[in-house]
């Protein structure tokens, strides 16, 4: 594309594919983000559902797509920071093929349990733990999903021993929590702070203060500080992609970060407005990657 075409930039309608299915966090912000952007640039962004393998499927699609600004992606963490340690072979390069634009939401997590469990936070969980090696199980979204590389980094820590059960989705993890499958889940709080307020799970502890659970303590506070979990959704396009179009794009996903009403549905959903210009958003995946890719590393984690 030529910089006369990337200065008319956006002339047709632009596709945002998002590698999950709708409903979930990713795809609430992917939304949010094609409104904003629609109205910024006078032109229609378009959300298009990718789901499966753990974001694999939707970020090959994006990976091979014509660099010419009409496909992006908005992704959690897996597609673009875990899955390149987890996976032996991916259909995709995500560091060579995905060009970063912006990082626009992070997600802090929470420690929850079912009411049943005979521990009100999460010293006391993993006390449970300790005592008796392997018997609670906690649910998680997936092997090498962030919940799942959450609670080992904890058992890392605390020498604490649970048994994992991997769901197929965080949604599918929380049913098996309040039907007391399974005694906690770590998770974004969206899915489960109506169910904390009616009193059906407890929250025992969150990653991050979030003002909807002002009384619960943060992990560090909890004694455990330092580990880093947390769910990102991000925005990319295929490599190739002109600088020019990249530039346009980030600028314009600043204003809508720093927009009041975007900041008021996304703290809706407890999560927390950021802005990362592409090339802080680089560094920052950056340091991801190897944060994950230590984890998978040390515990020998691998998914197929």
């Amino acid at each position: 594309m030529t910089t006369v075409a990337a200065a008319d930039y956006p002339v047709r309608p632009v596709r945002i594919v998002v590698p999950s299915a709708p409903g979930g966090g990713t795809d609430f912000y992917a939304r949010l983000l094609a409104q904003s952007l629609a109205e910024g640039l006078k032109q229609t962004f378009i959300v298009e559902n990718r789901p499966g393998a753990a974001g694999n499927i939707g970020a090959e699609v994006v990976a091979k797509a014509v660099p010419d600004g009409y496909t992006l992606m908005v992704s959690a963490n897996p597609a673009l920071a875990i899955n390149p340690s987890l996976y032996k072979k991916l259909p995709y390069d995500a560091e060579r093929d995905l060009a970063p634009i912006a990082r626009g939401v992070v997600t802090p997590m929470v420690f929850t349990s079912h009411p049943s469990i005979p521990a009100k936070n999460l010293p006391e969980l993993l006390a449970l733990a300790k005592r008796d090696p392997g018997k609670l199980a906690y649910g998680s979204a997936g092997v090498g999903s962030p919940p799942h590389l959450g609670v080992r980094m904890l058992e890392e820590a605390s020498k604490a021993n649970f048994t994992h059960v991997p769901y197929k989705s965080m949604g599918q993890a929380l049913t098996g929590l309040m039907s007391g499958e399974v005694g906690f889940i770590l998770t974004n709080p969206a899915i489960v702070l109506p169910h904390i307020r009616t009193g059906r799970v407890r929250a025992m502890a969150v990653t991050h203060r979030i003002p909807q659970l002002p009384g619960v303590p943060t992990q560090a506070e909890a004694g455990f500080p330092g580990i880093e979990v947390y769910t990102s959704f991000s925005v990319v396009a295929p490599a190739a992609t002109p600088p020019a179009i990249i530039q346009l794009l980030s600028t314009e996903i600043g204003k809508a970060m720093k927009s009041a009403a975007m900041k008021e549905l996304i703290e809706k959903q407890a999560f927390v407005a950021v802005f990362d210009t592409p090339q802080a958003f680089a560094a920052s995946l950056k340091q991801e990657r190897q944060m994950w890719a230590d984890v998978i590393r040390r515990n020998k984690i691998t998914a197929e």
